[in-house]
């Protein structure tokens, strides 16, 4: 047996975003001992990135609003595909756990009155995002992390966990390496809350950062846990495509929330061109309602740069594949005419960003973008009420579950996301944890996983763990990205299927001590894995409904409209089976005819 330190915890939480912090808050209270691990470090999270608010019907400036319209306007983004209960508790709580989070110390900016400000994001029916300028995916891991901290708990920065331990057929506990020493860990637990994000890097450009390499993703997979829809990945229609420097980075929805247009290389506001006909026939009875998306001089809230994301990626592609691109092959976003002191003011975070990083001046001059990858609407299947996944004492919340937001998620509804479910999943956690003992951990298991984290450090000459992501971002990005064919994904299969045979094959130098080369080798497994179950799931999906877009079958199939996609690890493969989205109750049901 090796050498490595054994940590014991009630719960368990795996991820210190938005998702996580909230789950640990949730568990603490719940009378539990709670250890965190970080891939990363405290407060180093993708939920800062969320810079333009966090949704819920507040109602603060448009009164209409309310727990129902958030309801459809969700539903209806995610193309249906979404499962109704998971919805339904996320519209309800979202106002309160704002509410909770100012509680707690947030700091958001105000309305005249003295409310929380909301601000228009793509798909919402009203101004719905409680926002503290463009940084509130900061102030609320801030908020988060001082109300943890305050309860005490015990954190683990910088510690990778490479594979869920089991036994008897529950989660018992995690395996991992601490990234400066290459000290092995084990973590026994009661229960364990995933909220290790998304699975970006897979693509060449990414709004994500290293981290998200989907090890949660894969570690649950392979431990027997259902994932759900992992063809369902949205790409931002705004990403920086010039400086490249700055390639990838987002631009936040903020930035066409508060007035910025999209124009193509010809000056031309194109946007008015992609109005799909769901949007203009629902409006049809209505000019006031259809003002808004025809003609933002009569309604500027809602202008067409604020439909929803999969739509202006789609509308950005086709610009560029027709020949009216920008300079550099993207779209001209453009807010500059709001004025230097009017975008200092609500943007202060891009305006900074982009004239220290990239040398350009938002007041001034317009950015140009190209959708980039940015998050995971697929991910571990997850019970809407608890957060529980199938396998038994494991749970699920933030952007490694799916459920919430179908086949499309509305910008804003992450971040609200994160404190809805990250709350439940620690209370559930904490009961099943009060409910359950500890479980045996088996060596055998972890003596498996230490073989694979040892083997490239075995001698020899060998494959570089960098050659093999590289060239897995390249083929991503070209044959399964926002356009995708049969012909392009089984030829990003088969390269997947050539980089997976060559893992064992992984040697780099040194030893486990602050060696990258080692962790990008673990890495690499992550990714093949995620990117495999990506692909197979989009070759499945036989249709073209929200991120997921067939260039061969471009049109929503009436079967595909009521089932999700879900994929087991059996016998060394994967296992694909469409299964019914859960039927939406008549009262609900309702609520989307209205």
């Amino acid at each position: 047996m090796s050498n490595y330190e054994t940590f014991e915890y009630d719960v368990l939480v795996i991820g210190a975003g938005g998702a996580g912090l909230r789950a640990v808050i949730g568990a603490i209270e719940k009378g539990c001992k709670v250890g965190v691990v970080t891939k990363s470090l405290l407060g180093k999270a993708h939920t800062v990135m969320a810079e333009g608010g966090a949704a819920a019907a507040l109602a603060n400036y448009d009164t209409e609003d309310g727990w129902k319209v958030h309801f459809r306007d969700t539903m209806r983004g995610g193309k249906f595909l979404n499962n109704w209960r998971t919805v339904e508790i996320f519209a309800k709580e979202a106002p309160e756990r704002i509410l909770e989070l100012e509680r707690y110390g947030a700091v958001f900016d105000r309305t005249p009155e003295g409310l929380i400000s909301q601000r228009a994001f793509g798909g919402h029916k009203y101004r719905r995002l409680a926002h503290v300028g463009d940084r509130t995916g900061l102030e609320l891991i801030r908020t988060l992390q001082d109300k943890a901290v305050s309860l005490g708990f015990d954190c683990h920065m910088e510690t990778t966990l490479t594979r869920l331990l089991t036994q008897g057929g529950r989660v018992v506990g995690a395996f991992g390496y601490r990234r400066v020493d290459g000290q092995l860990v084990v973590f026994k637990a009661k229960a364990i809350v995933l909220a290790t994000g998304g699975f970006g890097r897979m693509y060449k450009f990414t709004s994500n950062s290293w981290e998200s390499t989907g090890d949660g993703v894969v570690m649950a997979y392979d431990a027997g846990a259902e994932l759900q829809d992992m063809e369902m990945v949205q790409f931002h229609p705004t990403g920086m495509i010039w400086p490249p420097g700055m390639r990838g980075i987002l631009v936040t929805e903020g930035v066409r929330g508060d007035g910025g247009v999209l124009k193509n290389g010809k000056g031309e506001r194109f946007m008015f061109n992609h109005v799909p006909e769901f949007f203009r026939a629902e409006t049809a009875d209505n000019p006031d309602e259809a003002a808004r998306w025809v003609d933002d001089k009569r309604n500027n809230r809602r202008p067409p740069e604020l439909l929803p994301r999969d739509v202006v990626a789609r509308a950005i592609y086709k610009e560029v594949q027709e020949g009216r691109g920008s300079e550099h092959g993207g779209a001209y976003l453009d807010i500059s005419h709001k004025g230097a002191d009017y975008i200092r003011k609500k943007l202060p975070s891009m305006y900074d960003q982009f004239l220290h990083l990239g040398d350009v001046d938002i007041t001034k001059e317009p950015m140009e973008v190209y959708p980039t990858i940015h998050y995971a609407m697929g991910g571990v299947a997850a019970e809407p009420d608890t957060c529980a996944t199938s396998l038994p004492g494991l749970y699920a919340a933030g952007e490694v579950a799916a459920g919430l937001h179908g086949a499309n998620r509305l910008g804003g509804n992450s971040l609200t996301d994160i404190l809805v479910f990250g709350r439940r999943a620690g209370e559930a956690a904490g009961d099943y944890a009060n409910a359950n003992s500890h479980g045996s951990v088996v060596n055998e298991q972890i003596e498996e996983e230490l073989d694979v984290l040892m083997r490239p450090l075995s001698g020899g000459d060998g494959v570089s763990p960098y050659e093999i992501q590289t060239e897995l971002q390249e083929t991503m990005q070209k044959c399964a990205m926002i356009a995708r064919t049969e012909e392009s994904l089984n030829e990003a299969l088969q390269t997947v299927r050539e980089l997976q045979s060559k893992l064992d094959d992984i040697r780099v130098p040194g030893d486990t001590r602050f060696n990258p080369g080692w962790n990008a080798a673990r890495d690499a497994r992550f990714m093949l894995t995620s990117s495999e179950v990506l692909i197979r799931s989009a070759l499945e999906r036989k249709e073209s409904r929200g991120g997921h877009w067939r260039l061969d079958f471009p049109n929503e199939d009436p079967y595909w409209a009521k089932h999700n996609i879900i994929a087991k690890f059996e016998n060394g493969s994967v296992k694909l089976e469409p299964r019914p989205v859960p039927t939406i109750p008549p009262e609900l049901e309702e609520i989307l005819k209205d």
